[in-house]
């Protein structure tokens, strides 16, 4: 039987969003009962209203360069639903004959997935959800497309930072990572170096308290040792009571939008220790950025793509994309393969850092956590010389 596919981003953008796209894209164009391919504009609150893009017939030369592309090429959002949408959605699927439903998102995107799969169950409409996430915070699978990428540019913009900082070691600078509540792409930032190298001296992750004394005794007798120190500082760092160290400025429901965490560790800095310091927050420049897209994240993506179109044309539904990674070889020391979830497996689970991946006095990240990630981020990052 002949139908329509629907594509829906959920959630930030990524640098790899569009690579998942053009991967969904290209192989549902295989498919001779696929009629149109449709993106939904602006996220899941376009699908009831039906206000979708047709992009059956988009020019080759557009769709090859959509994996390069920044931000969603079809929109995205963080549109809450309940159960009222959950009914239209599922009236507006069969109004427009979309027999196949991709989501592209989170773990909130995830929930989404399952909730308009169980609405629709019986009706022969497949729904499967391809992963993505900055954060690498989805249950079951290894990693998420949108991690590489993001992780990529945290430790190349730390490393220049530590070599800047080297050449005039003045004052403490601290880097605010994204991530409320998982400090995977925190920890990414201990990819550039060590201190010994330089820096970064200091990684402090949400899954552990962070206690202001230690931070400024340490920031100090480092100071005293090293005259510059760099510092990367998870964005929902909370305390022994679990209170976040700068209160959320703006929150609702599963949005929660953090003070500068960054610029408040700076000013403990200065007016504890009377040290020069300085805060930087790359926020939404580190997940828009294509030009240090790792070439692993790429192409997983649209490995992702590829395979959720693959699965709902199988008749596959209320799954999500995995991937695991496939034992290492001396010609191949990294390769993963996709395997499918349940979704209800990844509905609003958040996935933390592991713990053999922090260092025992909470400042630090083990090595464990470079072998882990290194394969993820694509090329060896730029060697600088030291003198």
């Amino acid at each position: 039987m002949k139908g329509n596919m629907l594509i829906v981003h959920g959630g930030a953008p990524t640098a790899v969003i569009n690579a998942s796209l053009y991967g969904a894209i290209a192989e549902a164009k295989k498919y001779p009962e696929v009629e149109k391919i449709y993106g939904a504009r602006g996220g899941s609150g376009a699908i009831a209203p039906g206000n979708f893009i047709d992009l059956t017939n988009i020019p080759q030369e557009q769709l090859e360069r959509l994996p390069f592309t920044p931000g969603s090429a079809i929109g995205t959002s963080r549109t809450p639903l309940v159960e009222e949408d959950y009914q239209a959605i599922a009236q507006a699927l069969q109004r427009h004959n979309i027999r196949w439903l991709l989501f592209n998102g989170g773990n909130g995107s995830m929930d989404a997935c399952g909730k308009v799969a169980a609405q629709v169950k019986g009706t022969g409409i497949s729904v499967v959800g391809i992963p993505k996430t900055i954060d690498n915070d989805i249950a079951v699978t290894d990693h998420a497309p949108g991690f590489g990428s993001a992780a990529r540019y945290l430790a190349a913009s730390v490393r220049e930072l530590c070599y800047d900082v080297a050449s005039l070691p003045i004052h403490v600078a601290v880097i605010e990572a994204m991530g409320r509540n998982a400090g995977w792409l925190t920890a990414a930032a201990s990819l550039a170096g060590s201190p010994e190298q330089g820096g970064p001296h200091l990684i402090y992750v949400p899954e552990r308290a962070f206690n202001q004394e230690e931070f400024l005794d340490k920031a100090s007798s480092l100071y005293k040792k090293h005259g510059g120190v760099v510092v990367v500082a998870s964005e929902g760092l909370r305390d022994a009571a679990g209170t976040p160290i700068v209160p959320p400025i703006f929150q609702v429901g599963r949005a929660v939008y953090y003070g500068d965490v960054s610029a408040h560790l700076a000013n403990l800095v200065i007016q504890k220790l009377g040290i020069k310091a300085r805060s930087e927050k790359p926020g939404i420049l580190g997940r828009s950025s294509t030009a240090w897209q790792s070439s692993v994240d790429r192409q997983e993506a649209i490995t992702a793509g590829r395979e959720a179109t693959r699965a709902a044309l199988t008749g596959e539904t209320a799954v999500m994309v995995g991937f695991r990674r496939l034992p290492p070889t001396p010609q191949q020391p990294y390769s993963s393969e996709t395997f499918l979830i349940p979704v209800e497996e990844v509905m609003l689970k958040e996935r933390t850092l592991e713990e053999q991946y922090i260092n025992s006095t909470s400042n630090g990240i083990t090595e464990d956590f470079a072998h882990w990630c290194l394969p993820l981020i694509g090329e060896p990052l730029p060697d600088f010389p030291r003198f």
